[in-house]
C-alpha cells in the first residue's frame, strides 16, 4: 500500500501541485487556498491579511447570497474581466494566456523560456523525489508533512520580506480570503480522496487515472473562466493525456490492471484529480480577478503561495489523524514517527543505518520542489493553468527515462517497454496539436 500511495503523491507532484513529495504536500503549488459558502466562487480567492486587519475588515467580505445569484455574478464579472484583458487598447492589460497577445513573437519567446524552465524543474523534481525516498524509504509520510508545513513558514517569510520592500501592497493582502480557503480545501480533499483510492488500486493504475487532471481543467476553465477551446486544442489535450497514460502504463498488463477492483476506487481517484484541477483553475481566477480589484496591478505570487499553503496546511492538520491511520501510523505513534523521520532526514546519530544519502538528497529535493512550485504558479499567472499542466506533463516520460538509467543510489536501472516510446511520441504530437493552431488565429482566446 505504501508504494501505491507514494506513486499517487509522485504523480500529483509532477502536475505542479505544491505537495511535491509523497502524499501530503497538500499545499500544491501552493497557489491555493473560508467560509464554505459557495458565494466564495463569486470571484477571487482568499488572501489572508498579513498586516492583521480589524475584525470588521477581516470578515467584512463574507456575505451569503443565494447560490444561483452567486454563480450569475461570477459569470458576469468574469466576462467583464475577459473583455478587460483582451482589449488591445487597455494600457493596464497584462500578458495572460487568454488575452490574444498583440506581440506573438515576444509572447512565443516568453512561453518557450517559461516552459523550458518549468519542464526542467519538473524533471528534476520527480527524479530527486525518487532519490530522496532512498534514505527516507521508511519515512515518506514525514517528508510529505515537512513539505506541507515547512513551506508555509518559508512562503510567509518571503512574503514578509516582500511586504517590507513594498513589493506586496496592503491591497494585495486585503483580497477576499474565502477563495484561498476554498482552494486549500479542494486540494486537501483531493489528497484525502486520492489516498483512499490509492490504497485499493494497483500501482500502475494510479498515475494513469490521474491523467484526467487535464480533462477536468478544460471543463472547469470553460465553466468558471468562460474560456473556449478549438477542436485542435481539445484533440491535442486528449492525445497528450493518452500518450502520458501509455508511457506511464507501459510494462504493465493494462488489460488486467483493474481486474477485480471495485468501480468505487477508480471513481475516487478521478474525483481526486477533479478536486486538484478545480483548485488550479481557481488559482488562475485569483490572478485574473485581482488585476481588476488592484486597478491593473499584478498580484504577487507569494500572496497566493503563502495563504494558499497556509489554508492547505490547516486542512491537512484537520485530516491528519485520518491520513496518519491510512498510512498505517496510529495517531498515538505519530510524534515518535516524525521524530525518527527528522533524525533520518538529518542523518544524525552514529548508530543510525539505512539513511545513506541524507541530508543531501532530501534537501536537494526540497529546494528543487520549492523552485518548481513557484515557477509553475508563475506560468499559471502569465498564461493559464492548462498551459502549466501541458508543459509539466512533458516531464513525465523524460523523468521516467532518466529514472530507468543507472543513477547514484539507483545503480540497477530498468528496462522500458516499446510502448514507452509510443506514448512519448503521442505526448509530443499532442503538444504540437494544441499549440500550432493558436499562431494562425488572431483575436481568438489562447490558453
Amino acid at each position: 500500500m505504501t508504494e501505491r500511495l507514494s506513486l499517487f503523491a509522485e504523480q500529483l507532484s509532477s502536475m505542479g501541485l505544491p505537495f511535491p513529495s509523497s502524499l501530503n504536500p497538500l499545499s500544491f503549488h501552493t497557489p491555493t487556498y473560508r467560509s464554505f459558502a459557495f458565494p466564495v466562487i463569486d470571484a477571487s480567492k482568499f488572501s489572508s491579511v498579513f498586516s492583521m486587519p480589524s475584525p470588521q475588515e477581516k470578515w467584512g467580505h463574507f456575505h451569503h447570497p443565494t447560490v444561483s445569484s452567486s454563480l450569475r455574478n461570477f459569470r458576469i464579472r468574469n466576462r467583464n474581466i475577459n473583455s478587460r484583458f483582451s482589449s488591445p487598447n487597455n494600457p493596464n492589460s497584462t500578458p495572460h494566456a487568454s488575452n490574444g497577445d498583440s506581440d506573438p513573437p515576444a509572447n512565443t519567446k516568453l512561453i518557450v523560456v517559461s516552459s523550458l524552465l518549468a519542464v526542467s524543474l519538473a524533471i528534476a523534481n520527480r527524479v530527486l523525489y525518487k532519490l530522496a525516498l532512498i534514505p527516507l524509504k521508511e519515512y515518506p509520510f514525514f517528508l510529505a508533512q515537512l513539505t506541507t508545513f515547512g513551506y508555509v513558514m518559508v512562503y510567509f517569510s518571503i512574503l514578509y520580506l516582500r511586504r517590507r520592500a513594498n513589493i506586496v501592497t496592503e491591497e494585495m493582502l486585503s483580497l477576499p480570503k474565502s477563495r484561498f480557503m476554498a482552494v486549500g480545501f479542494l486540494e486537501a480533499l483531493g489528497i484525502a480522496t486520492g489516498m483512499i483510492a490509492a490504497a485499493s488500486l494497483p500501482g500502475p493504475a494510479i498515475p494513469i487515472l490521474s491523467q484526467t487532471f487535464l480533462v477536468w481543467q478544460l471543463v472547469f476553465s470553460a465553466i468558471l473562466l468562460d474560456r473556449r477551446y478549438s477542436w485542435n486544442q481539445i484533440a491535442g489535450c486528449v492525445i497528450l493525456t493518452t500518450g502520458v497514460a501509455v508511457a506511464v502504463g507501459s510494462g504493465s498488463n493494462a488489460g488486467q490492471m483493474l481486474s477485480g477492483v471495485a468501480p468505487l476506487w477508480p471513481m475516487l481517484m478521478v474525483a481526486s484529480s477533479a478536486c486538484q484541477a478545480g483548485a488550479s483553475i481557481m488559482k488562475e481566477f485569483i490572478f485574473i480577478d485581482a488585476a481588476t480589484r488592484l486597478s491593473g496591478k499584478s498580484l504577487d505570487i507569494f500572496v497566493v503561495n503563502s495563504f494558499g499553503s497556509g489554508f492547505q496546511a490547516l486542512f491537512v492538520l484537520l485530516f491528519l489523524p485520518f491520513l496518519s491511520n491510512l498510512k498505517g501510523i496510529p495517531i498515538a505513534k505519530l510524534p515518535s514517527y516524525l521524530m525518527h523521520g527528522a533524525g533520518c532526514f538529518l542523518n544524525v546519530g552514529a548508530e543510525r543505518t539505512g539513511c545513506e544519502g541524507a541530508p543531501l538528497l532530501p534537501l536537494l529535493y526540497v529546494i528543487t520542489n520549492l523552485s518548481f512550485n513557484i515557477t509553475v504558479l508563475s506560468v499559471v499567472k502569465k498564461f493559464s493553468a492548462v498551459v502549466a499542466s501541458l508543459v509539466v506533463m512533458l516531464s513525465v516520460p523524460v523523468s521516467i527515462y532518466i529514472l530507468s538509467l543507472p543513477l547514484p543510489y539507483l545503480p540497477e536501472g530498468a528496462s522500458l517497454s516499446p510502448l514507452f516510446l509510443t506514448g512519448s511520441l503521442m505526448l509530443v504530437l499532442g503538444l504540437v496539436s494544441y499549440y500550432i493552431p493558436q499562431r494562425s488565429k488572431e483575436g481568438t482566446k489562447i490558453d
